[in-house]
């Protein structure tokens, strides 16, 4: 297992690096727009070589550990068609309803395979079950997306929340769920190295989306198998969904165009307010590791508390959202 993590690890820094030599020499840069929060042209589909370290270090874990079972096959093979397709989204900027058409088919794959067939209610029950929870999965995607704005918040955010889910699911006896995880963790982390603030390398669709979708197919995979609650990965990705949720619903309220881009989340105002990504990182950094992975291990550990558990780790979250409310 530790081969497997440190050859994902080393593949992820080595790969990202002579992919950014590359941008560089290409000239695949994102150029500053009215989302950004970075001021000079940066190379971004930094997603992708980091995507293929991910994938090597599932066919070392498969060599020196046996073979994968069908699920996490589904769940990477999908992950990596999303990548293509951010390939050509970074690169020729896909149409809205294009993109948006890919991740739902993805998610709605993903969710028919890995949800267990109803045993009661017939099929009509079954075609609603998968359709709900593809949905929720096609929100995952779309604000990791979203939240993906500033130096080094997506891949912290994943490098955290996959760690604590493979320490939590590790006690539970979910080995090859745990292997999962810190392979997308070492593979986030590697990234990390060319992202961290001031970035040299973005993530881009070609990262961002299959990210999301994977830390998706984790939490649905993790609650089917009984490997790791669903409510451990609403705690772990409270933060993320907290603020792109909120910020898409006062849009919505306000009557503000929702497909028009914009610096509004709350993690962009902060890191305006305080003059750094850093900050704002470390903040995310120790809101996970101080408050909500506490939480997430009580809602694995007491169970029958778990709703009172996510409502507490959302809370607070949701009221310092309400007393910064944006100013559009």
């Amino acid at each position: 297992m530790i081969t497997a993590v440190l050859v994902t690890l080393a593949a992820s820094i080595l790969l990202c690096g002579l992919y950014l030599q590359l941008a560089l020499r290409w000239q695949i840069v994102a150029t500053p727009d009215a989302r950004s929060s970075h001021h000079v042209p940066t190379p971004h589909g930094g997603g992708a070589p980091m995507l293929l370290a991910f994938t090597l270090g599932l066919l070392v874990a498969a060599a020196l550990l046996g073979s994968w079972a069908p699920g996490y096959l589904v769940l990477a093979g999908l992950a990596m068609l999303l990548m293509l397709l951010g390939i050509a989204d970074d690169l020729w900027s896909l149409s809205v309803p294009l993109r948006f058409g890919a991740y739902g088919l993805s998610c709605l794959a993903a969710a028919w395979y890995l949800l267990p067939l109803p045993a009661m209610g017939g099929p009509l029950w079954g075609v609603v079950l998968v359709a709900g929870v593809a949905l929720a999965m096609l929100w995952l995607v779309n604000l990791y997306n979203f939240m993906d704005g500033i130096d080094g918040i997506a891949a912290i955010q994943c490098l955290l929340a996959c760690s604590a889910a493979a320490l939590l699911s590790w006690r539970t006896g979910g080995y090859e769920y745990a292997l999962f995880c810190l392979l997308l963790a070492a593979s986030q982390l590697g990234f990390l190295v060319w992202n961290w603030p001031p970035a040299r390398l973005f993530m881009g669709d070609a990262g961002s989306i299959p990210t999301g979708f994977l830390l998706a197919g984790l939490a649905l995979s993790g609650a089917v198998s009984g490997q790791l609650s669903l409510a451990c990965w609403l705690v772990l990705l409270a933060a993320f969904i907290t603020d792109a949720s909120w910020t898409l619903c006062w849009r919505l309220v306000t009557g503000q165009a929702v497909t028009r881009p914009h610096r509004l989340h709350a993690y962009q105002r902060l890191s305006r307010r305080w003059g750094s990504h850093l900050r704002v990182d470390m903040a995310l950094a120790g809101m996970i590791c101080g408050w909500l992975l506490p939480l997430a291990w009580m809602a694995q550990i007491y169970p029958h508390y778990a709703f009172l558990l996510v409502i507490l780790a959302y809370l607070p979250l949701l009221v310092g959202m309400a007393k910064t409310r944006p100013v559009a």
